[in-house]
């Protein structure tokens, strides 16, 4: 009894960091943006799919789960613009199949024209839309990576 207890003790430490992260965690503080970028209001998304599914994604509820929470980070540079989706689920995200189709059709990858990246891991889902060379969402990329591992 005593050894199962620690057990699951033990695993239950060891997936808290996953599981007590937020999204106010995973977004980008002034202090890591890179000087040459600066916030912007509103989306500034590459391609109007990642954007329509920010703003519609509860009518995706079916099949990607219920979303709990959503914020977005924008920003804009002399050369570069985009924007960062966090969306928080109830449950964990189940839409890999239907957000490839939607955010780069039949290719089922990013594309010039359809550049979005996307994490899922457990309840959350970040999308970056950037392209492809974007030194804040490579920035933005490691962050999550390493908070969410």
């Amino acid at each position: 009894m005593k050894k199962s207890f620690l057990l699951a003790a033990f695993l239950l430490l060891i997936s808290a960091p996953l599981f007590s992260q937020t999204i106010a965690d995973l977004k980008l503080k002034p202090k890591e943006i890179p000087k040459s970028y600066a916030l912007s209001d509103g989306h500034n998304c590459v391609s109007i799919q990642a954007c329509s599914f920010y703003n519609d994604v509860a009518t995706y509820n079916t099949l990607v789960g219920t979303v709990k929470k959503k914020e977005i980070q924008s920003f804009k540079s002399k050369g570069d613009s985009g924007t960062i989706m966090y969306f928080e689920f109830e449950n964990r995200f189940k839409g890999d199949a239907f957000l490839q189709g939607l955010l780069w059709g039949r290719d089922k990858e990013p594309t010039d024209a359809h550049p979005e990246e996307y994490l899922a891991k457990g309840k959350f889902l970040i999308i970056w839309s950037f392209h492809q060379d974007s030194p804040i969402k490579e920035k933005s990329e490691e962050k999550i990576e390493a908070l969410l591992q």
